[in-house]
């Protein structure tokens, strides 16, 4: 079986592919049919069905693809199947809803946890414990740090066993976490149950959600994918509410098992992802092969621009989740208010408002300057957060939330587009996971950290204060990605420009060697050339 080299010229591809579907060029002496010329993508790749075939051709187990058949001169074989288009809705749409409500529940209930804080001050804290606030922090750090942990896990059983499978299991998960929360007696136990399994059962509920809309979407994915993020916003501004009014009412642990419905709905709402793309047929052995060849993608890091992504982001989220742990409890002892959870919608409304006008504007950035966005969304965050403890009244507090959400959407909206760039599409799902990854670090220990300060001081000031620095020092780092990766394309650009001249010099340099001399019927070597 004949087939072509996967790091062929997709130039050369392309030219191929146009031969072969003009039956008046076909060559009578080939022994090939160009119809039973596997077709190669023009990125130079081989694609994942031709290496699934070569595992299971190697592994000796008799199948053979169906779109690769026996090459006999003459033979009248159907064209290969074209590559998948997704419908552009139909069922999609109902996905999509079903994933808007997985994003929402998981992202709201984490983003509502600062009211969850003040309840667990209240009935596990100890007046007499100096580090009270410190150690009750973990328990909300340790759930959202686990969601972006388990990511590059989470993507690894995606492919092995699809996203039907991954989210509902992810969601049951889940929702024994917040179960067994609501029986929990002590503090200690619920780093366990909401921490840990609440938190790795909503990461693999979550990740799944944003694969399957690729099944369904293309040219409306950016419309879909503004919708369905939009989905935490919409929960941020709701759950509160509900919050304030069950826990004062049904208490702690009854909240929680209510909660747990959300997750019971989010697991069957996961029997909706139902997939659309084509599955290789192959053995499982050898689907397994291929996909722990593919775990660990080094390739990404080979990529200047994202190894300063990859340490930018992580660095600029030290203080990311600060304000939603602890700002109410800064209000409570503050301004001694009752409507606390105003604040937490603000940071709702905003957001979504954020991510759907930002997603727009990115767009029209070019290329890597899309991070320009970022850079200014970090600057903005940090500084909201510097500003919380200079605020004199509760209405500068609405308004740092208003603007920290604004730009909260932003730097959420872009961050795939931003990995399109940077990478490539090919690299894109590995190198959002193993960013997620990094994430979880200073997501779980920032809060810790500001808790600390404040059983220390007495005081948030100086939480708030650091907590500002972090964003303003990864948005620095990422202002020079721009630079690295123009300075790419510039290099790329005269890297093919001296290919092509050396090109067009030796096949200059072949004609003019070989010259037929007229009457001689032989082409004869010319010394001197012409040209």
């Amino acid at each position: 079986m004949t087939g072509r080299d996967p790091n062929a010229d997709p130039v050369e591809s392309g030219q191929q592919e146009s031969v072969e579907g003009e039956g008046e060029l076909q060559d009578s002496s080939s022994n090939v049919s160009p119809l039973s010329r596997q077709k190669e993508p023009l990125n130079g790749e081989a694609s994942v069905a031709d290496e699934e075939c070569k595992l299971q051709a190697g592994s000796g187990d008799g199948d053979h693809c169906p779109e690769q058949a026996p090459e006999h001169p003459g033979s009248d074989l159907p064209p290969p199947p074209g590559p998948f288009v997704p419908p552009e809705g139909g069922w999609g749409w109902v996905v999509m809803f079903a994933s808007m409500w997985c994003n929402g529940s998981v992202f709201g209930i984490q983003n509502a946890f600062g009211l969850l804080f003040l309840s667990l001050l209240e009935n596990f804290g100890d007046p007499n414990d100096k580090h009270l606030r410190f150690k009750t922090a973990w328990v909300g750090s340790l759930s959202m740090g686990m969601i972006f942990f388990c990511s590059p896990i989470v993507s690894v059983f995606t492919d092995l066993y699809g996203c039907r499978k991954t989210a509902t299991v992810g969601a049951a998960v889940a929702f024994v976490g917040l179960v067994a929360s609501s029986f929990v007696k002590s503090l200690e136990p619920m780093y366990f149950t909401y921490g840990i399994v609440f938190g790795c059962g909503s990461s693999f509920a979550y990740q799944p959600s944003l694969v399957i809309l690729g099944h369904y979407f293309k040219q409306r994915l950016g419309l879909v994918n503004g919708i369905v993020t939009a989905g935490s916003s919409v929960f941020t501004i709701v759950l509160p509410l509900l919050l304030k009014q069950l826990l004062p009412k049904i208490g702690l642990s009854h909240t929680l098992r209510v909660l747990s419905a959300f997750m019971f709905v989010l697991f069957l709402v996961g029997f909706t992802y139902k997939p659309l793309m084509p599955e290789n047929q192959h053995s499982n052995s050898s689907k397994k092969k291929v996909n722990i060849k593919t775990i660990f993608n080094v390739k990404i890091w080979k990529f200047l621009g994202y190894r300063i992504w990859a340490f930018g982001i992580p660095t600029a989220l030290f203080g990311y989740f600060v304000p939603y742990v602890h700002l109410m409890k800064y209000v409570e002892e503050t301004f001694q208010l009752q409507n606390e959870e105003v604040l937490l919608m603000c940071i709702g409304i905003s957001s979504g408002i954020g991510r759907l006008v930002f997603g727009r504007v990115a767009d029209y950035l070019p290329g890597s300057n899309k991070v320009f966005l970022q850079v200014v969304s970090f600057l903005v965050i940090g500084l909201m957060s510097m500003m919380i403890p200079l605020c004199q009244g509760f209405g500068g507090l609405i308004a740092v939330c208003l603007f920290m959400g604004l730009f909260d959407g932003c730097f959420i909206s872009i961050m795939a587009p931003v990995a399109f760039e940077l990478v490539g599409s090919e690299n894109v799902s590995q190198a959002i996971g193993f960013l997620l990854g990094l994430m979880s670090i200073p997501m779980t220990a920032g809060p810790p950290i500001a808790g600390y300060l404040r059983d220390l001081l007495g005081t948030y000031d100086l939480a708030f204060y650091l907590a500002g620095v972090p964003p303003m020092v990864g948005g620095a780092v990422l202002c020079t990605i721009p630079w690295i990766q123009y300075r790419k394309r510039m290099r790329q650009k005269r890297l093919i420009t001296l290919e092509g001249e050396t090109a067009t010099a030796k096949i200059l340099d072949r004609d003019s060697k070989n010259i037929m001399v007229a009457g001689s019927g032989e082409p004869q070597k010319e010394y001197v050339s012409s040209i």
